[in-house]
C-alpha cells in the first residue's frame, strides 16, 4: 500500500470529542495527514489545547466548542467547514451503575450523547457530504463493550450497541453516494476518560487489562487515531459497515 493512500492534503475532518483523549489524537493525526480539521468540543479550554498543538506540527485547526447533544449548533458547526470531507464521531461519556440501580436519567445522558450526539453529527455530516457530491468517509466512535460486556455497562455498552447498529444501517444507505461509514471499537485506552480512580486503583486496572491482552499492554489515544486515519483515508476505500478492534486481542468475535 503506498504511503500516499494515507495523504489527506486539501480535505476537511470534523472531529467531535476533539478536546482530550481519542478525539485530540484524531484531530492531531488527521491535521498531520494534511486535512484542515475542525474541532468541536464542550471542553472549550481542551480544544485551543488541541488546536495548539495541530498548528504546532504546521496543520490548519479551527475550534467549535459545543454540545453535540445540540442539533441546532451542531448544524451551524458542520454547515460552517463548507466542504466536508471526513467526520470523525468520538465524544463520549462514561457512566456505571449496576444494572438494578440504574436511573432513568442516567440511561438518558449516556443514550443523549454516546448515541444521539453520534447520530446527529452523522446526518449533519452525511447531508452535507451528500449536497456537494462528497465521497466522504464517516468514522464513529463504537466499545469494545459492545463485544465482552461487564458489570456496570448496561448505559454505555447499550448506547455503543446503538452506534454499531447506526454504523452498519448508514452504511447501507449512503454507500449509493460514495460515502463509506465505519466504526472503531477501541478497547481500554489510556485517556481521561478511563482515568477516574485513585493511584492504586488505577494501577491494578491497568495492569488486569494488560494480563487480558496477548500483547501485554493498554492502549494509548493515538493507537485509536490511527485506526480512525486508516478508515478515513483511501487506504479503506473498499470498507464500509465494518468495525475495526483496536483492542489489544482482548476480544476476538467473528
Amino acid at each position: 500500500m503506498a504511503v500516499s493512500a494515507y495523504d489527506l492534503t486539501g480535505r476537511t475532518a470534523f472531529v467531535t470529542g476533539a478536546a482530550s483523549g481519542i478525539g485530540r489524537a484524531s484531530a492531531v493525526l488527521l491535521a498531520q495527514a494534511g486535512a484542515t480539521v475542525h474541532c468541536a468540543d464542550r471542553d472549550e479550554m481542551g480544544l485551543h489545547g488541541t488546536a495548539s498543538l495541530v498548528k504546532d506540527t504546521g496543520g490548519t485547526a479551527h475550534t467549535h466548542p459545543l454540545d453535540v447533544t445540540d442539533r441546532e449548533r451542531l448544524h451551524r458547526a458542520v454547515a460552517s467547514c463548507g466542504h466536508l470531507d471526513i467526520l470523525a464521531a468520538v465524544a463520549g461519556i462514561m457512566h456505571s451503575s449496576p444494572v438494578l440501580e440504574t436511573r432513568d436519567e442516567d440511561l438518558d445522558r449516556v443514550l443523549n450523547v454516546n448515541f444521539k450526539g453520534v447520530l446527529y453529527a452523522c446526518q449533519e455530516a452525511a447531508r452535507v457530504m451528500i449536497a456537494r457530491g462528497t465521497r466522504g468517509s464517516i468514522v464513529t466512535m463504537a466499545s469494545g463493550a459492545v463485544d465482552t460486556g461487564g458489570p456496570g455497562l448496561l448505559c454505555y455498552g447499550a448506547a455503543k450497541a446503538a452506534v454499531v447498529q447506526l454504523t452498519k444501517t448508514l452504511a447501507t444507505e449512503v454507500g449509493r453516494y460514495g460515502i463509506r461509514v465505519n466504526a472503531v471499537a477501541p478497547g481500554w485506552i489510556r485517556t481521561p476518560m478511563t482515568d477516574r480512580h485513585d493511584e492504586e486503583t488505577q494501577a491494578h486496572t491497568e495492569a488486569l487489562m494488560s494480563r487480558m491482552s496477548p500483547l501485554k499492554r493498554v492502549g494509548e489515544p493515538e493507537d485509536i487515531a490511527h485506526a480512525v486515519l486508516h478508515l478515513a483515508s483511501d487506504a479503506s476505500s473498499f470498507t464500509t459497515g465494518q468495525i475495526l478492534r483496536p483492542n489489544g486481542g482482548v476480544a476476538m468475535p467473528w
